[in-house]
């Protein structure tokens, strides 16, 4: 081959080569710079470089994981807590002290019947006598013998002439309820003991003589008790 064809050969092959990759569409196309630009905005988050080592360091910060620890089952909230339980830790000098230390606010039914119980039964007798009345009245609902509720205890049938058609009458408001409430808050959380009816399941006015062949207890107030 002489020297002339061959610089004509080689002469073709790179003219189209440049030809291939400069001009012919759909091989090596140049993206529009503007476009690539908004597309990156749109698709990619952007997330900050840190320039340096040491600010990568800085930057990056260990998970915190918050241990709960698992209550136990008697938890009860500080603002929650049962007035009942401070009552019971204080030390009171005399039954006239740990009355007047309680409130006047009725929490349920079954401390409504207790006052009501004291209040039809005693009401106007010496805090003693109260104070018996209302213990009478919840040691029946532990004897087995009896309801096992205080308000069933006063309704049930013959046992409590207060009340009528087995409904408890209301007292509330009048003359001697705060404390006939007091007393029973006395009486339903054990603040004061001692007495000399603590065991005491029966009782009666002292203007009657039933004839019970009962163990006599005490005579406080109005009212003779017995086991």
């Amino acid at each position: 081959m002489s020297f002339v064809f061959r610089a004509a050969t080689l002469a073709a092959t790179t003219l189209c080569a440049a030809a291939l990759i400069g001009t012919t569409p759909g091989i090596a196309q140049e993206l529009d710079r503007a476009n690539l630009s908004t597309l990156n905005a749109v698709t990619l988050p952007q997330v900050p470089i840190a320039e340096t080592a040491a600010e990568a360091r800085t930057t990056a910060q260990p998970a915190v994981f918050q241990t709960v620890q698992s209550l136990p089952d008697d938890y009860v909230p500080a603002d929650q807590i049962d007035e009942a339980d401070a009552d019971a830790d204080a030390d009171f000098g005399s039954l006239a002290q740990a009355v007047a230390a309680q409130d006047h606010e009725i929490s349920g039914e079954e401390l409504r019947c207790l006052a009501s119980g004291v209040f039809f039964e005693s009401n106007g007798e010496p805090l003693a006598g109260q104070l018996a009345v209302a213990q009478t009245i919840l040691n029946r609902t532990k004897s087995g013998r009896f309801p096992r509720s205080i308000c069933s205890v006063l309704t049930q049938r013959g046992q409590f002439s207060f009340v009528r058609g087995g409904v408890v009458p209301n007292a509330e408001g009048r003359n001697g309820w705060k404390t006939a409430v007091a007393v029973a808050k006395v009486a339903h959380r054990d603040l004061w003991d001692g007495g000399a009816a603590d065991d005491a399941l029966f009782f009666h006015a002292r203007r009657v003589s039933p004839g019970w062949q009962k163990t006599r207890l005490a005579a406080i107030g109005n009212h003779i008790f017995y086991r």
